[in-house]
């Protein structure tokens, strides 16, 4: 996934603002204008490094005069007391972006971190870990851009990405067959069909074998099947393989998914796995930002 440059500068400006970066009377009225300092981002427990680019644009957006210098590429791993980033210039503009800088990597490198640790636990699986849209407000796609760095892959980024028939859609739609019924015709109205865009999938929701049997016998492309244990899934996947032989229907597993959980979950057979923890639970990594020299008076 590529870096999201724009996001990035807009998460960065709403940051600041939040911050009122303008206005740190702390720094302005301790330390001296013209005093010019060293730094270094360490970090303070082992992970995954991710959105190192995002602690440059804090600091353009403050002071254009920072350098900023990555000691570490993004996704590679990282040791406890590694440093991650070496920056220099106007002491103040240093401590100024300090907090926003650290708030910003610590989520990015939590969320790499957890990911690569769902992704390596079913490596030799050939399941996909996919993370959901429980991100944080605003920082979309910076949560799933770290999901990527982590070695995960994006069910689908926004509303208008793909059809996701959950629970509700269901119910209002009058069931799943009437729901997926619905969805074709639709999609076609708008030139969106299967056969003019291929990006289009239809997902549908089910929560047990027999709504799973349906949603197959209705020409769901996927089928996420959300909270169904391990044995239910795989009643699931031979019934897929019965109903549509030769015809390729992606299968998911959703609801709950915890690291426990899903290794057992992915030898079912299901081709990818979607855990919503990766963005919404994710615990930050611990970093700190420590002056190491002091370049000017």
């Amino acid at each position: 996934m590529e870096f999201p440059r724009l996001a990035v500068r807009q998460a960065v400006s709403r940051a600041l603002a939040e911050d009122h970066a303008d206005d740190d009377i702390t720094t302005r009225w301790s330390v001296p204008a013209q005093r010019h300092e060293e730094a270094e981002i360490i970090a303070k427990q082992s992970g995954v490094a991710c959105g190192l680019p995002v602690v440059s644009e804090v600091f353009r957006q403050i002071d254009t005069d920072i350098d900023v210098k990555e000691l570490i590429q993004e996704g590679s791993p990282v040791r406890q007391g590694q440093a991650m980033l070496h920056l220099s210039g106007r002491t103040r503009s240093l401590l100024t972006g300090e907090r926003t800088a650290l708030n910003f990597l610590q989520r990015l490198c939590g969320i790499a971190t957890l990911t690569r640790r769902h992704v390596d636990l079913v490596a030799d699986l050939g399941v996909q870990v996919l993370d959901t849209r429980k991100t944080a407000p605003g920082l979309r796609a910076l949560d799933k851009y770290a999901v990527a760095a982590g070695g995960g892959s994006s069910h689908r980024l926004d509303l208008s990405a793909m059809v996701l028939l959950k629970e509700n859609h269901v119910a209002a739609a009058g069931g799943i067959t009437a729901a997926i019924t619905a969805v074709h015709p639709a999609m076609a109205a708008e030139g969106r069909d299967t056969l003019v865009d291929v990006d289009v999938d239809v997902d549908v929701e089910v929560e047990s074998v027999p709504q799973a049997v349906e949603a197959l016998h209705a020409r769901a492309s996927w089928i996420m099947l959300d909270d169904m244990t391990a044995p239910e899934i795989k009643q699931v996947v031979q019934a897929t393989e019965e109903i549509t032989p030769g015809r390729t229907v992606i299968l998911g597993a959703s609801g709950g998914i915890t690291l426990e959980l899903l290794r057992p979950i992915a030898k079912t057979g299901v081709d990818k796995i979607s855990v919503g923890a990766l963005t919404h639970s994710a615990p930050a990594l611990d970093l700190s930002m420590l002056l190491t020299r002091t370049t000017g008076a």
